[in-house]
């Protein structure tokens, strides 16, 4: 392997344990501004994070096989991890659409989503560099995988951007259904991440 190649794969691990480490904080962050504010939207998108942490796991794991051997095969662990990762989405999907449905029934509404609007537009913006970032070092390597990886963090943009959305509405409008929108927006993208985590664990191909 060249000198290029070891300092591109090295960025690659890096990348992956500042999403993983920025997810730690926003998942923490999130989940108890959501809990305080009693906004489904940004609670769920919290949970989401953590979700995203046990993911990265897995990208860190694969980012090392690969960088050992570019052309080895996942390993246990790597289909575990996407399995377990896969399961916790669509338990999250289910969750969301549960509280969806209890917030329409109750009439319940957050008492403020200014922390939804905060939150979400230092996610879009972080998500959006490390897209790129790994976008361009899987480019260069020439690497599905790693550019994989960058097709999903842009799933979390658009969570980003779903979370931003409802938030700013509710905040500027008031308009009581923006927050279960949004909400519903985010179990959307937990159940199609869900199901593309088990696609990659059967080996399909899989862009997110």
């Amino acid at each position: 392997m060249s000198e290029i190649q070891t300092r591109l794969y090295r960025k690659a691990f890096l990348l992956s344990m500042v999403t993983i480490g920025y997810n730690l904080i926003e998942g923490v962050v999130s989940m108890l501004l959501g809990y305080q504010d009693e906004t489904l939207a940004l609670f769920g998108f919290g949970v989401d994070s953590f979700i995203e942490v046990m993911s990265g796991i897995g990208i860190v794991v694969m980012i090392t096989r690969i960088r050992a051997n570019p052309d080895s095969s996942k390993t246990e662990f790597e289909i575990r991890a996407l399995r377990v990762t896969g399961t916790a989405f669509y338990i999250l999907a289910v969750s969301l659409l549960t509280g969806v449905v209890l917030s329409i029934t109750t009439g319940h509404t957050p008492e403020t989503t200014l922390w939804g609007v905060v939150i979400s537009s230092i996610s879009i913006a972080v998500m959006l560099w490390l897209m790129t970032a790994k976008k361009r070092t899987g480019q260069k390597l020439n690497s599905e995988p790693i550019i994989a990886d960058a097709n999903c963090t842009r799933v979390c943009l658009y969570m980003s951007v779903v979370l931003l959305a409802s938030s700013l509405i509710y905040e500027l409008t008031g308009f009581a259904w923006a927050d279960v929108i949004g909400a519903a927006g985010l179990a959307w993208f937990s159940f199609t991440e869900g199901r593309e985590s088990f696609q990659k664990a059967r080996g399909k191909a899989c862009c997110c």
